[in-house]
């Protein structure tokens, strides 16, 4: 007995066989190529995402040994939509990716309507969004395709299904925050048809049956990543928060049965629906983290991303150098989407070390600003940070993160949260038992990998972080 979750995120897809108390049977990561120009966008083949999936999840069977399985659950990577056939299921051109900014022309055309949008929805109308893309988008298809996020497509290829779970669709500025429902009003503004919409639908529902991997197997369940990997690391209770360094780094706090508005520059959106019960959670984003790191690497500073502690943990400090990473704009709490990168503090006895030490500065002194703009629209300061992705192996960005947080970094025991996640939901979607196959081990018998205490004060962590967002904003929108 088993369930085969199908993690597919921005430069790979990965697959995981799910057995009995989380245990993983067979597992696979494909990569998938994402490509980028100087005009702001980013696209992917949706057919080689597609290969990428199949691939995947064949390969991962196979190394589990063909186990029959019991389930099957998507996670996908949120924000990326692509225009399609919904008779044939071909794509009409490429996917638009997350990172791509050229919707920003249709937030500047709206940009008085953002804060009413921000009431309806949640969201900041910024181009990370779905809405501003399909807008862009249809303007350069036209009428006949349908434009959607990759899950519904992908969805519709595993089982016939035109949905998307609510947590995803809480990323597209088009959702009622406090309902989970399309929002007439919103889809007005951006001259979106609600009826050509996807179904919106709880996290562990069936949505039909997938024979793509052989035998037929249901699908019970959707989320998108962020969310995924929230419910995997047991951030159910409001203050409860998780940050996941991958392509970006995510940064999320369950706010549990309500909604929050945020008044810091954070999102506000849907973590998950069981049955009729929605969880509610904030969200804030740094764009570029190891996305930044293989830029580093194109550039020869860097030669593997083990060198975040070969050489930016060899040296004590930045040596009065600042990185600012915003190499596709800035997100939470800026919403800056036109920012650019920036080095400064530069001289001649500036070495590799000192800019890759910079980096790992840059990107936590991010996610340390985000997690205490959730503490303020929270009413305390988080206690505990829980982390996951493949930049948590680098012990100096651990410490440096711990220190800038001033509280406690906990590692997710496991590289794969965001699959384990959607395991989750896909045995609970198909009704299996609590800690049968595919389920995760209970969520409060996991102990993290490691705890990384503050090794600096409270004073110095605040001038460091003071230091950072004065290049910060020195540096916006030139």
């Amino acid at each position: 007995m088993a369930v085969l979750a199908i993690d597919q995120g921005t430069s790979a897809t990965k697959a995981l066989v799910v057995g009995d108390g989380g245990a993983v049977l067979g597992l696979a990561e494909v990569p998938v190529a994402v490509h980028a120009t100087a005009d702001g966008a980013v696209e992917l083949d949706p057919e080689a995402l597609w290969a990428s999936v199949v691939t995947a999840g064949e390969q991962a069977l196979a190394a589990a040994g063909r186990p029959a399985l019991e389930a099957l659950g998507l996670a996908n990577q949120g924000e990326t939509i692509l225009a399609w056939d919904r008779a044939t299921g071909r794509p009409q051109g490429p996917a638009i990716v997350w990172q791509d900014r050229r919707s920003s022309i249709v937030c500047d055309a709206l940009a008085p309507h953002g804060p009413r949008l921000a009431e309806l929805t949640g969201l900041e109308l910024d181009p990370y969004f779905v809405a501003p893309k399909i807008a862009w988008l249809r303007a350069r298809v036209g009428d006949g395709p349908a434009i959607t996020t990759s899950d519904t497509w992908l969805l519709h290829r595993l089982c016939g299904a035109y949905v998307t779970d609510v947590a995803t669709a809480g990323r597209s500025l088009l959702l009622e925050l406090d309902t989970g429902r399309w929002s007439d009003e919103a889809c007005a503004l951006f001259g979106i048809d609600p009826g050509g919409l996807p179904q919106v639908v709880g996290n562990a529902t069936a949505l039909g049956e997938c024979r793509t991997f052989g035998a037929p197997v249901p699908v019970t369940g959707a989320c998108v990543d962020q969310q995924a990997a929230l419910f995997a690391e047991n951030c159910h209770a409001a203050g409860e928060a998780k940050c996941t360094y991958g392509t970006g780094a995510f940064m999320l706090a369950c706010t549990g049965d309500a909604p929050i508005r945020s008044q810091n520059g954070l999102v506000g959106c849907p973590a998950w629906q069981l049955g009729d019960r929605l969880t509610w959670c904030l969200d804030g984003q740094v764009y570029t983290v190891g996305a930044a790191v293989g830029w580093l690497i194109e550039m020869g500073i860097m030669r593997e991303p083990a060198d975040l502690d070969g050489l930016g943990g060899a040296v004590p400090d930045a040596g009065g150098v600042t990185f600012v990473p915003a190499l596709a704009g800035l997100a939470a709490p800026y919403w800056r989407p036109h920012a650019k990168a920036a080095f400064t503090g530069l001289s001649l006895g500036t070495e590799r070390g000192h800019l890759v030490r910079a980096a790992i500065d840059g990107i936590a002194a991010q996610v340390a600003l985000l997690a205490a703009a959730a503490g303020r629209d929270l009413g305390a300061p988080l206690t505990r940070l829980r982390v996951d992705g493949g930049l948590t192996r680098s012990r100096t960005l651990l410490q440096v993160q711990a220190d800038l947080l001033q509280c406690p970094v906990e590692v997710y025991p496991s590289p794969h949260a965001t699959a384990l996640g959607v395991a989750a939901f896909a045995a609970h979607g198909a009704g299996l038992p609590a800690h049968g196959a595919g389920s995760p081990a209970r969520a409060d018998d996991w102990q993290p990998s490691a705890i990384v205490e503050p090794a600096i004060t409270a004073d110095e962590a605040a001038n460091r972080l003071a230091a950072w967002q004065a290049v910060a904003d020195a540096t916006m929108d030139r």
